[in-house]
C-alpha cells in the first residue's frame, strides 16, 4: 500500500496545470461565453426541479428531481463533511474561499455538460438510452474523438470507486463507537476489515438492483439527510453566532495569505481548494452528466439548469456550513484530518452528542454515495465493452470497498485525486468544443419559453 501511495503521489503534480487550465480557465471562459446565463435563470431552475415542467412522454428513466437527487447523493456526503476538513487540514481556513470560487465556476460547467448529456444521448448494447461524456464526445465531436471517450472511461473505472466513502465511514465508526472497547476486543485491522465486509454486503443489495432502485433510494434518503445535517449545523451556528463573522473573515483573509505555510505556498493553497471543490461537487469531472443523461426530458437546456443547482447545494451551502463549524469549534487547530476533525467539531459544539448525530448522517450519506458511484463505473465499463459485461464492475466495486476500509486516508485520497484530474482532461475538452451548440440551443429554448411553447 505504501509503494502504491508513493506512485500516485509522484504522478499527481503532473496533472495540476492541465486541471487548473481546463477547470478554472475553461470554466471562466464558459461563464463569460454564456453571458452569465445559468446564474440569471436560477429561479427557473428551481421551478423545473419542483416538477413544474415535467413531461411524462419524454425519453429517459428518471425525473429531473430524481436525477438531481442521485447526482447530489454522489456529491453531498463525505466529500463535503470530511473533504472540507481535509482541505482545511492541508491548506488552512483560506482554502474554503478557493472552494467557493471553483463551485461558482462549476455551476456554469455543470450547465453546459449536463445540457450536452441530453443533446447527445446514445444507446447501449441493450438498446437503453444513455448519456454522459463518452456519448457527447463520440457523437458531438465525431468518431475521431473516440480515444478521448475511452481514456475517460478507463480513468472513471478507478475514479468512480467508492473508496474514499468506505474509508471515511470506517474512520467514523472506529472514532465514535470505539468498537474494541464497547463491542468486541479484536485488533484495529480486523474491525476495519469487518466494517468493510458489512458495508460491501449492504451496498450489494441495492447496486445489483439497477438504476431505478438507486434513484428511488437516493431521492428518499438524501433530501432528508441534507435537511438533518443543515439543521444540526444551523443549531451550532445559532449557539455560536458571535463566532460566525470572525470565521468567515478568517476564510477570506487567509485565502490571500501569500506567506502561508501550506505545501507549495499560495499556488498550493489554490490547488487544494480546486481539488476539494471538484471532489465536493464534481463539476468538470463528467459524472453528473451520466445521471442527468437519463432524465425524462427532451429539453437539454432545462436539464442543464437543474444540474447547475448541484454545486450550489453541495458546495456553497453544505461545505460552507461545515467549514464554519470546524473553524469556530477550533477543531482545525488539531492534528486530526478528514472525518475525525469534523467529528471533533460536532462533539464540542452539540452538547457532547454531535459526533453520534454525525455518525447517523454519515451512514446515510455513505450508503447513498456508494449506491450512486457504482452506477457511474458500470456505465464506464459498459461503454468500453457492452452492457452485459459492464455489470461485472459492481463485483470489482464491492471488493474495493473492503480494500478501502483497511487502507490509509492518504492512499485513498491520492488515488481519487489522480483519477479525477485525469478525467477532467477529456471531459472539459469536449465541453469547451461543444459549447457553441449549447448556446444555440439555449437561445432557441428561451425564445420558446417567452412565447409559452415549452
Amino acid at each position: 500500500m505504501e509503494e502504491l501511495n508513493n506512485f500516485f503521489a509522484r504522478l499527481i503534480p503532473f496533472t495540476e496545470w492541465p486541471m487548473f487550465i481546463l477547470l478554472i480557465g475553461g470554466g471562466l471562459f464558459l461563464v463569460f461565453y454564456s453571458r452569465f446565463l445559468p446564474y440569471r435563470f436560477f429561479g427557473h431552475a428551481i421551478a423545473i426541479t419542483a416538477g413544474k415542467y415535467d413531461d411524462k412522454k419524454a425519453k429517459g428513466e428518471v425525473s429531473s428531481f430524481q436525477a438531481l437527487s442521485a447526482a447530489v447523493a454522489a456529491t453531498v456526503g463525505l466529500g463535503n463533511i470530511s473533504g472540507v476538513a481535509i482541505a482545511i487540514h492541508d491548506g488552512g481556513p483560506g482554502v474554503v474561499f478557493w472552494i467557493w470560487i471553483t463551485a461558482l465556476i462549476g455551476m456554469c460547467i455543470k450547465f453546459y455538460s449536463c445540457s450536452l448529456a441530453i443533446m447527445f444521448r446514445g444507446t447501449d448494447s441493450e438498446g437503453k438510452v444513455q448519456g454522459g461524456p463518452m456519448y457527447y464526445i463520440t457523437q458531438g465531436m465525431g468518431k475521431k474523438a473516440k480515444p478521448l471517450a475511452v481514456f475517460f472511461c478507463i480513468c472513471g473505472m478507478f475514479g468512480f470507486l467508492g473508496v474514499f466513502t468506505a474509508n471515511q465511514f470506517t474512520e467514523t465508526f472506529m472514532s465514535v463507537v470505539n468498537p474494541q472497547e464497547t463491542l468486541w476486543a479484536i485488533s484495529d485491522f480486523n474491525w476495519k476489515l469487518l466494517i468493510g465486509i458489512v458495508l460491501a454486503v449492504v451496498t450489494s443489495f441495492v447496486i445489483f438492483g439497477g438504476l431505478s432502485n438507486i434513484a428511488k433510494v437516493a431521492s428518499a434518503i438524501v433530501p432528508f439527510m441534507v435537511f438533518v445535517y443543515l439543521m444540526a449545523v444551523i443549531v451550532v451556528m445559532a449557539m455560536n453566532s458571535s463566532e460566525i463573522l470572525p470565521a468567515l473573515k478568517m476564510i477570506i483573509t487567509e485565502a490571500w495569505n501569500f506567506k502561508t505555510i501550506v505545501t507549495g505556498g499560495f499556488w498550493g493553497l489554490v490547488i487544494i481548494g480546486i481539488r476539494r471543490a471538484m471532489f465536493s461537487n464534481e463539476a468538470g469531472l463528467g459524472s453528473a452528466p451520466m445521471y442527468h443523461g437519463q432524465s425524462k426530458t427532451d429539453q437539454p437546456i432545462r436539464e442543464g439548469l437543474v444540474a447547475m443547482l448541484g454545486p450550489f447545494i453541495d458546495t456553497i451551502l453544505v461545505c460552507t456550513f461545515t467549514a464554519v463549524v470546524i473553524i469556530l469549534s477550533g477543531a482545525y487547530l488539531e492534528d486530526g484530518s478528514g472525518i475525525v476533525m469534523t467529528l471533533t467539531a460536532f462533539e464540542r459544539t452539540l452538547f457532547g452528542y454531535g459526533d453520534d448525530l454525525l455518525m447517523i448522517i454519515v451512514t446515510a450519506f455513505a450508503l447513498s454515495t456508494l449506491f450512486t458511484y457504482s452506477y457511474y463505473g458500470v456505465k464506464s465499463l459498459s461503454f468500453l465493452t457492452n452492457a452485459k459485461i459492464g455489470r461485472y464492475y459492481n463485483v470489482y466495486f464491492v471488493i474495493m470497498i473492503v480494500f478501502a476500509a483497511v487502507a490509509s486516508l492518504e492512499l485513498v485520497k491520492n488515488l481519487i485525486d489522480l483519477s479525477y484530474a485525469l478525467m477532467v482532461i477529456p471531459n472539459m475538452i469536449a465541453v469547451l468544443y461543444l459549447a457553441p451548440k449549447v448556446n444555440a440551443a439555449a437561445k432557441k429554448y428561451f425564445i420558446q419559453l417567452e412565447d409559452g411553447k415549452t
